[in-house]
């Protein structure tokens, strides 16, 4: 093998590793207009510009939309703060970066699966799916199909965390994506 496929082999090693080892899923739910809907496509990769709060609760939907975020960076905030552990509050540090992994509705409710990705690994991912991606798709939408059926859970509905968490991912209020800087 020459050194610079070498190199190339090393290198996506190390970001499957640093992105995939230790992921876990969590959830964020809130209710969203069609056109801000419409605007998330598979494989499209989205940069969050505020911090990104979520659940580590994997209970009924609260909202019409859920999006399940893989990630392995995401902070425990009840280590910092052991009010908010009712909420299974976790944040993912600003600014984000997410591919979309998968967009799809099953009756009134739409399914947004994200991977959360490094910024240094936005031309990697921009280029590349990972065959890792499918079974985190497969995961996240059998707990999808459970949590249709489930009962939610009452923390969730407080309203604290429903304005912590009634923002689209990726994108203003009205629909404007955020623009991604990292590694064009």
């Amino acid at each position: 093998m020459a050194d610079d496929d070498k190199g190339k082999v090393d290198l996506q090693k190390l970001i499957v590793n640093n992105t995939y080892a230790g992921l876990l899923l969590f959830y964020r739910d809130c209710d969203l207009d069609e056109s801000l809907i419409s605007k998330y496509k598979k494989n499209q990769i989205l940069k969050e510009e505020g911090f990104t709060d979520v659940s580590a609760f994997s209970a009924g939907l609260s909202k019409k939309v859920r999006f399940t975020i893989a990630s392995n960076k995401a902070i425990n905030m009840a280590k910092i703060n052991p009010d908010v552990a009712k909420f299974g509050f976790y944040v993912v540090r600003a600014p984000g970066f997410f591919k979309v992994l998968d967009v799809y509705k099953t009756g009134d409710k739409t399914h947004i699966i994200l991977l959360h990705i490094d910024k240094d690994y936005v031309v990697f991912f921009k280029r590349s799916n990972m065959s890792l991606d499918e079974q985190i798709i497969n995961l996240a939408k059998k707990r999808f199909s459970r949590n249709l059926v489930a009962d939610y859970n009452v923390f969730l509905y407080e309203e604290e965390w429903l304005e912590r968490t009634k923002n689209p991912i990726g994108m203003t209020d009205d629909g404007e994506l955020f623009l991604l800087t990292a590694n064009k």
